[in-house]
Parts: structure tokens; C-alpha cells; sequence
């Protein structure tokens, strides 16, 4: 593989884990959770990137090592075990499908005020004609880099312009006034849960930058899409705090409350509710394909002969069921997207401990590499919290959905 291939390869996979965890769950949380913890949320971010960190790396490392694709390696480290993940990561990226089309909807009801049904249908048909197109593959990548730098760029903006107490959120960023289990989980399952974990390492495998020859690119891009997710993070989290702050009340509690476009709009005023609507579109439309693609990526587990054409079909048709479903569910989409970053949370460490397992026992699956016994020990470290944090957040993330 020349290094020109490598490199977008590289730059593919980023991009499509960054845009996958910079959904409109991902905007809704922060916004929400910055509203209930206001500076203290900081500690949550910061817990969550040294937890993306771990996990990212092993699974990024572990999947193109092996050159297979993480049902196909849980099934060979654990007889079974691959089907159970494929039908949690699909029913997972499902659930957070709806979540995404109702955010494309939201996100074109703040920029031309169009009903968020019609919205999110019209956005669903842009993303089934990007899978439908001749050259889906280059597509796919050109449109989530695109959308990628837009919404940071945005983003950026808005947090300067709120004016957020950036003293105090970094004090808190190590010694918080609070400590959520809850917020933790919802967010690391927002940002590296189900789908999103195999996202960035199934789009490697699909671009041959695989082996011990691109071990070293592998773990830089690994830490870079957690990067540019963690400061997305912190900067939509200073762009609200700045608003919460200034004493402004943002509602999140009302049926059809949206924390994000609250924020946005007071910190910005008109111009800004356009700009959350950009952000939220962006953010939501790269997820619905994200979110898509990786899940499909796991039908392999059923179908080892699937072709690209095929596989690009399947995607089609998993992005009009969820289309279906968000027109027929009732859950407000602010409060579904909350619940589904919290799901996916609870379905991490399930993955997570097959994966280690793999590592730890396996090393026949990675051509007798040996796998550096520290990050496998934090690999564990980190496995044990995500079963932790699940144990003591499945109630109030479940609550959610009755709120």
C-alpha cells in the first residue's frame, strides 16, 4: 500500500469514528448534562476520553492485527460469542439510527424551521443515495471529513462567542464538586459504545491497512479520533456552560425540549439557533451513515460471501427501516438520543471483555505477535469499570425512556 493510500485510509477511519461518536446523541447529552452538573460535567469528559482511550486502542490494534473483523474474531476466540455481539452492535446501531434521523430532523427544523418528520425523511433519502452511488466508498469518506471540520469549526465559534468560565470547568476537570456513574456511562457509550467502537477499525480492514507493518499508523489514528471526539467535547461543553452560567435556564425536561438549540440561541441569538441546526444536521447525517455502515459490517458474521454491492444494499435497507421506525415512535428524539448513547454503554462491556480475552489468550489469532502485557492490564482495568459503571447506571438509564 503506497503511503498516499495509507494516509487517506487512515484519514477515512478517523473521521468516520470521530463523526460516528459526534452525534446528535453525543450534542444532546453534552448540552443536558452540562445543564444538570454545569462544571463538574467536565470530569465526565475527562473520564470518558482516558476510557475511549483504552478501549479504542485495544480494539483498533486487535481487529487489524488479526485482519478480521470483530464478530469473526469474537467467534474464534469464543465459539458463539460473535453472533451474540453482531445482534447486540446491530439492534444497537438500530436504536441509535432512530436516534440520528430524528437529529437530522431536528437539526433542519432550527436551520428552515421544516417539520423534523419531513426533515429526517429527506436526510434518510440523502444518505441511502450516498450508499446507492457508483463509488459509495469515496463518497462515504469525502462527505464525513466535509461534515467532520464544519461542525468543529462551528462549534468552535459558539463556544467563544457564550463566554463560558473556562477557570472553573478546568478545576473541575480534575477535582469535581459531583460524580456521576450515569453520565459517565451514557457518554462513553455515546462516544466509543456498540457500533461506534468497530467503526473506525472496520473501515481499516475494509481499506487493507492492516498487520504488524501498519501497527504504529493504526495506533496514531486510533488516538486521534478519540482526541479530535474528546476536544469536540469539551468545546460544545464550554459553549453551553458559558449560557448556563450567565444564569440562563435551559429547559430539559419539557416534551420537546432540545438543550442544544436552547443553548446555542441564547448564547447566539437567531444566527445561532442556524448554526446548532448545521452542527446538528452534520453531526446527525455522518452518524446515520456511520452508524449504518458499521452495522451492516457485522452481517458478515451470517454472510461470509457478501459483496460490497450487496453489503451496500443491506445498508440501504437498514437505514429505510429505521426511517420507519422514527416516524412511528412517540419517544421525543432529544430524549431517545439520550437513552441510546446509554444502551450502547451497557452493550461496551460485553465486546470489550471478548476482545481482551482475545489478547490475553490468543495470540495464535495475531500471527504470535505479542501483545504489550500494560495495555492489556489497562485494557482490563477499563473492562472492569465499563461492567462497573453499567451494573450501577442500568436503572436510571432505562428511566430514561419514562421521564
Amino acid at each position: 500500500m503506497s503511503a498516499k493510500s495509507r494516509r487517506s485510509a487512515l484519514t477515512a477511519a478517523i473521521f468516520l469514528m470521530a463523526t460516528s461518536a459526534i452525534g446528535p446523541g453525543f450534542i444532546t447529552q453534552t448540552a443536558t448534562f452540562t445543564t444538570k452538573l454545569g462544571a463538574a460535567f467536565a470530569f465526565a469528559i475527562l473520564a470518558s476520553i482516558l476510557i475511549d482511550f483504552v478501549v479504542q486502542l485495544n480494539i483498533w490494534r486487535i481487529v487489524t492485527l488479526t485482519k478480521m473483523r470483530a464478530s469473526d474474531l469474537a467467534n474464534a476466540a469464543i465459539p458463539g460469542s460473535g453472533y451474540l455481539l453482531a445482534i447486540l452492535v446491530i439492534v444497537g446501531g438500530l436504536f441509535f439510527n432512530i436516534g440520528n434521523i430524528g437529529g437530522t430532523g431536528l437539526g433542519i427544523n432550527a436551520m428552515i424551521g421544516l417539520d423534523p418528520k419531513v426533515g429526517g425523511a429527506i436526510s434518510a433519502v440523502l444518505a441511502i443515495g450516498i450508499f446507492l452511488s457508483k463509488r459509495a466508498g469515496m463518497a462515504v469518506d469525502r462527505f464525513i471529513i466535509l461534515a467532520g471540520v464544519l461542525m468543529i469549526a462551528l462549534t468552535v465559534y459558539v463556544a467563544i462567542v457564550s463566554g463560558p468560565p473556562v477557570g472553573d470547568a478546568l478545576f473541575q476537570t480534575f477535582l469535581p464538586s459531583t460524580i456521576d456513574f450515569a453520565t459517565i456511562t451514557t457518554i462513553v457509550g455515546g462516544t466509543v459504545g456498540g457500533y461506534i467502537t468497530y467503526s473506525g477499525a472496520h473501515r481499516l480492514l475494509d481499506k487493507g491497512t492492516v498487520g504488524i507493518e501498519n501497527l504504529g499508523a493504526v495506533n496514531r489514528a486510533a488516538l486521534t479520533g478519540i482526541a479530535v471526539t474528546g476536544l469536540m467535547r469539551y468545546v460544545l461543553f464550554l459553549a453551553v456552560l458559558g449560557v448556563v452560567a450567565s444564569g440562563v435556564v435551559i429547559d430539559v425536561s419539557g416534551k420537546g425540549a432540545n438543550p442544544a438549540a436552547q443553548a446555542f440561541q441564547t448564547a447566539a441569538g437567531g444566527i445561532g439557533l442556524r448554526i446548532f441546526g448545521v452542527i446538528f444536521w452534520a453531526a446527525a447525517i455522518t452518524s446515520v451513515i456511520g452508524a449504518a455502515y458499521t452495522s451492516v459490517s457485522f452481517i458478515t458474521i451470517f454472510k461470509q460471501d457478501i459483496t460490497e454491492r450487496a453489503r451496500n444494499i443491506a445498508t440501504v435497507i437498514f437505514i429505510a427501516i429505521s426511517l420507519m421506525f422514527y416516524v412511528v415512535i412517540t419517544t421525543p428524539p432529544a430524549q431517545m438520543l439520550v437513552f441510546v448513547g446509554g444502551l450502547n454503554g451497557l452493550i461496551l462491556p460485553i465486546g470489550l471483555s471478548i476482545f481482551i480475552y482475545a489478547a490475553w489468550s490468543r495470540s495464535d489469532l495475531m500471527v504470535g505477535y505479542r501483545y504489550p502485557r500494560w495495555l492489556l492490564a489497562m485494557g482490563v482495568l477499563v473492562c472492569a469499570l465499563t461492567w462497573y459503571m453499567g451494573y450501577k447506571s442500568i436503572g436510571p438509564i432505562f428511566a430514561l425512556l419514562s421521564a
